[in-house]
């Protein structure tokens, strides 16, 4: 008779627990949610409430049980409300929600590799790093997915040169991402018009982010990059909650300013289980006629960052306007020859090489040009 996997043993243990409200397991009642299980031993999971901190006794309880389950390590417990509320003995009447992303189904795991690329403050140019990030990735061999989830503010259509392009549908109604710079996109932006704005609640929002994953072909891929919208959300919460990510890449501008939101930002993936992987600096500097740089938001801010979250500083990138060019012209930088090419290839190894540590798991092969 085979022994009981881990995941097994948690879950019973978790469903040991009662819920207050509907008298099951927390499993059985659907308040447990984003279970992730590390080849370490380290769990992570979210308890749904809707009453706030009066369920922290009961994330208390349900955090201790995992604790004493044999082979586990380290255990995260969130509370959160972001989620479905618990059940009622009479639910309210109200449109079904969508399904639930479930991280033990095959279907839902994309890619070998799942690595969000995001940051707590906008304007830090983290679009422009996850689109080279990826064809770089893609240069290198690798089959490379890009996954925009910034539902309001979509910017792949944009700087991957496909404004106005549609996915086509498989057989049963899958959409087929777009294939550009050797890296298969998908986003909102392919799917409404560039002049119509997004107006939607969070549960709309939602939707559409799970069936952009849900309902993709996504083919058999390497790695999927996901690039997540400013902050720390709703949306880095479901993702987190969701995802089976392999870990998480923070970009930020050296100021002070977007700093502060950094370590919100990565104080939040860590209490989600999900691997930070590092940190990029970007706009670090301006280099000028004369050679000398000048560092117009800083120096070394998000360096020194890393630094004290104990958090890899993965690589500074300068201000350079053929990055601002490519994105706009529809041609990442990444693809060409110059120096943001290179610069991009050795970035794009350090996060898959960094990636796969965090796995557990031998990095993909690289041979970038």
């Amino acid at each position: 008779m085979s022994q009981p996997t881990l995941e097994t043993l948690v879950r019973d243990a978790l469903n040991r627990i009662p819920d207050p409200v509907s008298g099951k397991g927390l499993i059985d009642s659907g308040r447990i949610s984003g279970l992730v299980i590390r080849p370490d031993g380290r769990i992570g999971f979210v308890l749904e409430t809707d009453r706030g901190p009066t369920d922290e006794p009961l994330r208390a309880k349900a955090e201790s049980a995992a604790a004493s389950v044999s082979g586990v390590t380290g255990v995260t417990a969130v509370l959160t409300a972001h989620g479905a509320p618990p059940p009622r003995a009479v639910p309210p009447p109200q449109k079904p929600a969508p399904p639930p992303l479930d991280a033990r189904k095959e279907a839902t795991r994309p890619a070998r590799t799942i690595i969000a690329v995001a940051s707590a403050k906008g304007g830090v140019g983290k679009s422009t790093v996850a689109v080279n990030l990826a064809v770089a990735a893609a240069r290198s061999g690798l089959r490379v997915g890009l996954l925009d989830a910034d539902i309001f503010g979509p910017s792949l259509p944009t700087m991957m040169g496909a404004t106005g392009r549609k996915p086509e549908l498989t057989a049963d109604r899958r959409m087929i991402p777009l294939g550009l710079h050797g890296v298969s996109g998908m986003s909102i932006g392919y799917l409404i018009s560039p002049d119509n704005p997004i107006v939607w609640r969070g549960p709309m929002v939602m939707s559409a982010l799970v069936q952009l994953i849900n309902d993709t072909d996504w083919g058999d891929l390497d790695v999927l990059f996901i690039d997540t919208p400013p902050g720390t959300g709703e949306v880095q919460l479901t993702l987190a909650q969701r995802l089976p990510m392999d870990g998480v890449v923070i970009v930020s501008t050296p100021q002070e300013v977007a700093l502060v939101d950094v370590r919100r930002g990565v104080a939040m993936f860590r209490k989600t289980a999900v691997p930070v992987l590092g940190i990029i600096e970007n706009m670090a500097w301006f280099e000028q006629a004369d050679g000398s740089r000048a560092y117009i938001f800083g120096e070394g801010g998000a360096q020194r960052t890393a630094t004290e979250l104990e958090t890899p500083f993965l690589g500074a990138i300068p201000i350079l306007p053929e990055l601002r060019e490519g994105g706009d012209a529809g041609l990442p930088a990444a693809a060409g020859d110059g120096v943001s090419a290179r610069a991009f290839s050795l970035l794009a190894e350090a996060v898959l090489s960094t990636a796969a540590t965090a796995a557990g798991k031998p990095p993909p092969v690289i041979e970038f040009l």
